[in-house]
């Protein structure tokens, strides 16, 4: 768990501010919060600014930027055009990343374990129950696995990586989509729960035979053991950048009401098929406006500067067509 404390030591040394700026605060999804971090570190760094962001999950950030807590919340799970006239809220995507499966058997290795969606559902709905299960088997007929019951982890809080990992279980697989469906937290037949990516990350590292789902940075960071999938081409891919990258080309952000892309189950030869987008919410008409103006340029200058530090950490920029978009949505939409 290094990675983790780090990352939140680094979080907290930018969270302290200076005396003559106004105080960013933000909320909500974990799946951003490494990416998160080295930015405002560089950027305190850079401006003396600080940024405070609490990595609760996206539910917890929509709730705290409904209730006016926050400059900003931050949601893996978009807010529909609709939720967003209703709460007075302009949102943008500020980075793109992947969600991986993570499990922890002996002797299986980063890379190695290939699910389908079907099969990935299955787990998760108590059907599947050991890993020498046939239908795992069949998908991966050289690797050595053990009589053993799968110890299912799963989200406890409202999350947008569970938003995102269910709305992708609910287009591979029929059954899962009837009988749970998607949402930032749903009703899971099987599993126990874990806080954030970071809580996911410590269990499967921590419980031998258990299967779980994190952001990629987390399961690179953390050397867990993820697992290649087969995407909807029925092509079996691994988790990389070219992956990622090759699923979110096919995001047409111009169209979009509120910019509400998801961007699962892509189709393409390289597509990772569990990519996503986070993003961010603030209020038009802000209470605190220097606040929210801190905020913009703190973003601005994440567009401009923070391109290669989300690369480091496995995460993908958005592209510059699209931050010009998003630059005309602020001017047009947050009132200073």
């Amino acid at each position: 768990m290094n990675f983790i404390k780090t990352i939140v030591a680094a979080g907290l040394v930018a969270a302290s501010t200076s005396a003559f700026a106004a105080d960013i605060t933000g909320a909500g999804a974990t799946f951003p919060f490494p990416v998160y971090s080295k930015w405002a570190d560089a950027y305190k760094k850079e401006t003396g600014n600080g940024l405070n962001y609490q990595s609760i999950g996206s539910g917890g950030g929509i709730k705290q930027i409904q209730a006016k807590t926050v400059t900003f919340g931050a949601s893996d799970a978009p807010l529909k055009a609709e939720q967003l006239e209703k709460d007075g809220l302009a949102q943008w995507p500020m980075v793109m990343g992947a969600i991986v499966p993570v499990v922890n058997i002996e002797g299986v290795k980063a890379g190695e374990l290939v699910f389908d969606g079907e099969t990935l559902a299955n787990v998760y709905l108590g059907k599947i129950t050991k890993w020498d299960d046939a239908a795992i088997k069949k998908l991966n007929p050289n690797v050595k696995l053990p009589s053993e019951a799968i110890t299912v982890v799963r989200r406890s809080d409202g999350s947008g990586t569970t938003f995102n990992f269910t709305n992708y279980l609910s287009k591979a697989s029929a059954d899962w989509k009837s009988k749970v469906g998607e949402g930032t937290a749903v009703e899971w037949p099987v599993g126990v729960g874990a806080k954030g990516n970071e809580g996911v990350s410590g269990n499967i590292s921590q419980t031998k035979n258990s299967i779980g789902y994190v952001e990629y940075a987390y399961a690179k960071q953390n050397k867990l053991t993820y697992t290649g999938l087969v995407n909807k081409a029925g092509k079996t891919v691994q988790p990389t950048v070219e992956a990622f990258q090759a699923a979110a080309s096919n995001a047409d952000w111009s169209k979009a009401p509120g910019y509400y892309v998801i961007l699962t189950d892509q189709p393409g030869d390289k597509s990772w098929p569990i990519t996503a987008a986070t993003f961010i919410l603030m209020h038009k008409e802000a209470t605190d406006k220097a606040a929210s103006q801190e905020a913009i340029k703190f973003f601005r200058w994440a567009f401009k500067n923070g391109g290669k530090m989300a690369e480091e950490l496995d995460y993908i920029p958005m592209p510059d067509s699209v931050v010009q978009q998003i630059e005309k949505t602020w001017a047009a939409e947050i009132k200073s």
